[in-house]
């Protein structure tokens, strides 16, 4: 008898952990480990085009790791180990169904198509551009303050309706950048409506209302609105955006408008590809000013051995309505596994 049940729960035992390594195998919650680097040279030339400096660096280096909880329950952590602070992102999502989902954590927000956009693999010259940077935050300056605004600590709502021809996404954050507390009495609201009547074709518009604090001199509004384009197939890719700002406790305002263009091209027997790319951005920094306008003008060749791999290579032209000018060649190497 006794070896009769032993038997029994062996077997049970057996089909227990078959059924278990079944559903392991349809549900895969191993975490996975992804990550990209980018490694750059710089060449910055006077408005004579003489040399003033040069420079080989790693841009970033990033590592992510995400994976599943349940079904619809995700999450992704990832750090940069050349840029301060370390941490970029740490998220969780619940997805309730294509129509609406919530997540919580460090994130990019909504803002404009190319924040969006992975700067190694998405984005088509060797960063995100200057209306970017400089409007959006990346980059410290008195029109952007805080630097890292590309993401915030926050909750978001998103979801796609109507066959996925909208999409939209809602959140509200500290309002004061990467990896900081909110140390006054507002929070940000994000929000941004995208519309495909067809896949490859994107109409957008978002918005962020809020304030951020430095300190007691430096504070204010931080206000953006945007409205943009982009057409995107296999082949092409046109992209044009429109964001207008405001900045301060007596706030600067400034504006800023980019567009850029680029055609891929199958070389040796289409294992291989590589792409022309044009690019202006106009930043008008402060409105009341005409001489605080500066353009840029880039062309550049972005060239993709296999998918893993890709290489750039840009000059960039820049003009203040001022006079000066300057000249920049950057070469980055991005890699990812």
């Amino acid at each position: 008898m006794r070896k009769t049940r032993f038997t029994l729960l062996a077997i049970i035992l057996c089909i227990s952990v078959l059924a278990f390594a079944q559903e392991a195998k349809k549900n895969d919650w191993t975490p996975k480990v992804s990550g990209f680097a980018q490694f750059r040279f710089d060449a910055n030339f006077d408005d004579d085009f003489k040399l003033m400096d040069d420079s080989f660096r790693f841009h970033r280096v990033c590592l992510s790791l995400s994976g599943n909880l349940t079904e619809k329950l995700t999450w992704m952590i990832s750090g940069d180990f050349v840029r301060k602070p370390m941490l970029v992102n740490a998220i969780i999502k619940y997805s309730f169904c294509d129509a609406f989902a919530i997540q919580a954590g460090q994130f990019k927000t909504p803002f404009t198509i190319e924040n969006d956009m992975n700067p190694a693999f998405g984005c088509e010259i060797f960063d995100y551009g200057n209306s970017i940077k400089q409007l959006v935050g990346y980059e410290y300056s008195y029109i952007s303050p805080l630097g890292a605004l590309g993401c915030d600590i926050g909750v978001m709502a998103s979801g796609k309706l109507y066959n996925n021809v909208f999409e939209y996404r809602i959140g509200v954050y500290n309002g004061n950048g990467i990896n900081n507390i909110d140390n006054n009495g507002n929070k940000t609201f994000v929000g941004r409506l995208d519309i495909h009547p067809i896949k490859e074709l994107t109409f957008t518009g978002a918005i962020r209302v809020g304030d951020y604090y430095c300190d007691t001199l430096n504070h204010g509004k931080f206000n953006r609105w945007t409205a943009g384009v982009q057409y995107k197939n296999k082949k092409i890719v046109i992209r044009s955006e429109f964001i207008g700002a405001e900045t301060g406790d007596d706030p600067l305002k400034s504006n800023s408008f980019y567009a850029v263009a680029g055609y891929w091209f199958d070389i040796f027997k289409g294992k291989q590809r590589i792409m022309p790319v044009l690019r202006y951005d106009r930043i008008h920094t402060d409105v009341t000013f005409k001489e605080s306008v500066v353009n840029y003008y880039i062309a550049g060749i972005y060239y993709l051995p296999i998918n893993q791999l890709n290489f750039k290579l840009n000059y960039q032209y820049e003009r203040w309505e001022s006079g000066k000018e300057g000249h920049q060649i950057v070469a980055i190497l991005n890699f990812r596994f």
